[in-house]
């Protein structure tokens, strides 16, 4: 069966890069390899700041080639071979460079405040970092739907005035004012379908890629946006916001501990030596593993409450579930995957779990539901 294949190969791929990094960025710094990279950096007579972020460049660039390989296959080739994708290698590489130019503008500035902080707070680098890393993902939340994400796509008000309609009544029932519908040109890279609610205060949008609306219908539509609207008005995104500021502190301090524990196992002594710095990676990606999980099982709470609330506020579950059928299959999304790797990896329910919680809500439902579709002569 093509999706579970597809989905197996995308996965083990995707494990082996991130054990594939960690082993490189470990053997990078037991090596001694950090240490001569930092060595030479220093000897041309930059300031300590420079060589940081130079040292960050040539690692990462370093990192970045030898990782190619397995990105071409999983992100390319694989996209490709399940006729997935839309894009040229040529376009693929060039998306590529211009996210790694929108990274690099943003990742600098914050790399250079994380060497500051850390060079002027010692042991307590984390607690500023950690303040700053919020503010920075307020502002992205309102930067990221109005200046960069035209940058990769091309988006446009929807044309079609009764779709239109029917989201802007059911943001207003939700409680969300939004200025405009919109569309993006998705299909330019993929044949998936999406779609999506994001932002913050003024910069909130509601974004349908136009693979979604081309193949599904009125009715689809509406119940796909209505379960992103679910997750506003179900308060994900503000629980979102506070748990995320919670594990983000947590994190930076766990990650801060342990890298002052594991400075002498390599040989360092202060915390502020730029050759150990990729220790600060290694441990992200050890807690990252544990709060994986975690944060999968609210997320998929989360989508569940959501599906509800899609359902409830349309009355329309048969679109509902037609309309997850599609996506699934559209975007070879795997219906019934292992157990173990639905509980660790998924942030989204399988299908086969959320169409039969669909259908016990339905169950308690049954009688709403009726009187419903009586008065609306359906």
């Amino acid at each position: 069966m093509d999706s579970k294949r597809y989905n197996n190969i995308k996965l083990a791929a995707g494990i082996a890069e991130g054990i594939l990094t960690f082993i490189i960025f470990l053997v990078f710094i037991a090596s001694g390899l950090s240490v001569r990279l930092e060595s030479l950096l220093t000897g041309s007579g930059l300031n300590s700041y420079l060589v940081f972020i130079l040292f960050v460049l040539v690692s990462g660039f370093a990192l970045g080639t030898i990782l190619f390989p397995l990105k071409y296959f999983k992100d390319f080739y694989l996209e490709h071979k399940y006729n997935l994708s839309n894009q040229t290698f040529l376009k693929w590489i060039l998306e590529d460079l211009k996210a790694l130019g929108v990274s690099l503008v943003i990742g600098i500035p914050l790399l250079l405040a994380f060497y500051y902080l850390l060079n002027v707070f010692g042991q307590l680098w984390w607690l500023p970092f950690a303040i700053l890393v919020f503010i920075v993902s307020v502002i992205l939340a309102r930067v990221v739907p109005v200046f960069i994400l035209p940058l990769f796509y091309k988006i446009t008000p929807i044309d079609n005035d009764d779709l239109k309609d029917r989201i802007t009544k059911l943001a207003a029932d939700a409680r969300i004012r939004v200025e405009n519908v919109y569309k993006f040109d998705m299909s330019r890279k993929t044949k998936k379908a999406n779609a999506a609610f994001t932002g913050l205060g003024k910069s909130k949008r509601i974004l349908l890629g136009d693979t979604l609306l081309e193949n599904y219908t009125g009715d689809e539509v509406e119940t796909i946006i209505a379960h992103e609207l679910g997750h506003y008005k179900k308060k994900h995104i503000i629980k979102n916001i506070i748990i995320g500021t919670f594990s983000s502190f947590l994190t930076l301090f766990l990650i801060s501990y342990f890298y002052k524990l594991s400075l002498p196992w390599f040989g360092f002594e202060a915390i502020t030596r730029i050759a150990a710095l990729p220790l600060l990676t290694l441990w992200m990606m050890l807690i990252g593993l544990i709060q994986t999980p975690l944060s999968n099982i609210l997320s998929r709470k989360f989508e569940y409450e959501a599906d509800e609330y899609a359902i409830n506020s349309t009355g329309k579950p048969s679109a509902f579930k037609a309309a997850l059928q599609k996506l699934t299959e559209q975007n070879l999304g795997d219906k019934e995957p292992h157990p173990f790797v639905e509980w660790f990896f998924y942030s989204h329910p399988s299908i086969k779990k959320r169409i039969s919680a669909i259908e016990i809500f339905l169950s308690d439902k049954k009688d709403f539901f009726d009187q419903k579709l009586k008065l609306e002569g359906n």
